[in-house]
C-alpha cells in the first residue's frame, strides 16, 4: 500500500509553527511520516485555507499549535470553533534546534510529532466569551497601573532638582494633585530664564581690540 492510500484511510495530526504574519503547518500520518507542509497568512482566509488543506489528507486527530497564548491564539480559537481538537504544542527542544538548525518547517513537524507521541496534551485557554473579555481588561488595567507608577517616580525624581519655588508649591500634594499641578505648568518669563541660564562670556574692554599688538620689528 502506498503512502497516499495509507493516509487516506487513516488519521493525521497537524503541527503549526506560529508567527506574527505567517503560520507554517505540517501534516503527519499515524506512522510518523510527514506528508506535506504549508505556509498561510495570519488572517481568516489563511486559517480557512489551512483547515481545508489539513482535512483533505484524512480525519484530523488534533492540531498541535505553538504559542496558543500569543501568535497562535486566534488560530486556536478558529480551529476550536470549527469543531477540532487543539493542544498546546509548546516550544521545540533547544538541544534539537541546535543540532538541526532553526527552521519553521522543522518546528511545525516537531509540533506534529509531539502531538502524535502524546507529549503535547495541554488544552489552551479559550479566547472567547466573558472570561477572555475580563482577562484583556485586566491586562490593560495592570499595564496602566505600572505606567502610572513609573511616571510618578520620574516626576518626583525630577522635582528633587527643581527650583525652590516649585518644590515648595508641590510639597505635600497627593499624587493626583501633583500630576494635575505639573500638567498645568506653562513656560513663563522666558527672557529672564534665558538671561539666568546663559553663562556670561568674558569680553574685552569697550573699544579694545581682540587681538594682541604685534611686536615692532
Amino acid at each position: 500500500m502506498n503512502t497516499n492510500e495509507q493516509h487516506r484511510s487513516g488519521h493525521v495530526v497537524i503541527g503549526v509553527d506560529t508567527h506574527k504574519h505567517v503560520h507554517v503547518a505540517a501534516v503527519m500520518d499515524t506512522i510518523g511520516g510527514i506528508l506535506a507542509t504549508l505556509t498561510v497568512p495570519t488572517d481568516t482566509g489563511g486559517f480557512q485555507q489551512l483547515l481545508d488543506w489539513a482535512t483533505a489528507f484524512g480525519e484530523v486527530l488534533a492540531f498541535g499549535v505553538e504559542g496558543t497564548g500569543s501568535y497562535g491564539a486566534t488560530l486556536a480559537s478558529f480551529l476550536r470553533r470549527a469543531g477540532h481538537k487543539v493542544v498546546e504544542a509548546g516550544r521545540p527542544d533547544r538541544r534539537l534546534r541546535r543540532m538541526n538548525g532553526k527552521s519553521d518547517t522543522l518546528d511545525a513537524e516537531n509540533a506534529a510529532r509531539a502531538v502524535l507521541a502524546g507529549f503535547a496534551t495541554a488544552t489552551p485557554k479559550t479566547a472567547d466569551g466573558e472570561t477572555e473579555m475580563i482577562r484583556r481588561l485586566k491586562i490593560a488595567h495592570d499595564q496602566a497601573v505600572e505606567q502610572r507608577a513609573a511616571a510618578m517616580v520620574t516626576m518626583k525624581a525630577m522635582l528633587v532638582h527643581a527650583p525652590d519655588g516649585l518644590r515648595h508649591e508641590t510639597a505635600g500634594k497627593t499624587q493626583i494633585a501633583l500630576a494635575r499641578h505639573l500638567a498645568g505648568l506653562r513656560p513663563r518669563q522666558l527672557e529672564a530664564l534665558r538671561t539666568h541660564s546663559v553663562t556670561p562670556c568674558a569680553r574685552w574692554p569697550s573699544g579694545g581690540s581682540t587681538s594682541k599688538p604685534r611686536p615692532k620689528s
